[in-house]
């Protein structure tokens, strides 16, 4: 009985069991993982399974120019991602008109002349949108030269002129003063 209570708490022993604990870390490891990408959210489409078009090609379309259309309701998310029924509605409408043979553009043109240009994620670079594309520019160019000119005015004080016989004689009191202190604490 002694020899086997010996031999179970050998150094061989104990590095079984630490082989056998890493082990179960590895499994516990991979289970959390598992468990995580189950339960992390996952993109939600609002396409209900109604909606999909049977052909992969059409349904495809579909789903680019729904991609590109806002929702009237959301604002901020395309008809693809909405939940609303006003979104829904722009869903059927858009494959309504894929499957009746009209094209990318036609579809998106008979969409805004339905509800105007505001309808687009990304409006389309035309005379009424110039402003809203070139804005971003010029403010950044504005800026750019706003900051050009105060590093200039900045430099240009730093380096400026010298300094008045008043300006230096208070300069070297100053020095004078903050010298003496310094060596009058050395010793």
């Amino acid at each position: 009985m002694p020899h086997a209570t010996r031999s179970s708490f050998s150094p061989l022993a104990g590095r079984r069991c630490r082989q056998a604990d890493e082990g179960h870390r590895g499994v516990f490891a991979r289970l959390a993982l598992v468990l995580f990408l189950l339960l992390s959210p996952l993109p939600a489409f609002a396409v209900n399974p109604d909606e999909v078009l049977p052909d992969p090609a059409l349904e495809a379309r579909a789903r680019a120019l729904s991609a590109q259309l806002r929702c009237m309701v959301c604002q901020n998310q395309s008809i693809d991602d909405s939940n609303a029924e006003l979104a829904r509605d722009l869903r059927v409408l858009v494959r309504e008109r894929i499957v009746s043979g009209d094209s990318d553009e036609a579809v998106i043109d008979y969409v805004v002349s339905r509800y105007g240009e505001f309808v687009l994620l990304k409006p389309r670079l035309r005379g009424e949108t110039l402003l809203l594309w070139g804005a971003p520019i010029v403010l950044f160019l504005g800026g750019a030269v706003a900051m050009t000119l105060f590093v200039r005015r900045r430099a240009g004080k730093a380096v400026g002129e010298p300094l008045t016989v008043e300006e230096k004689a208070a300069l070297d009191r100053i020095v004078g003063e903050g010298h003496a202190k310094s060596v009058g604490s050395e010793k």
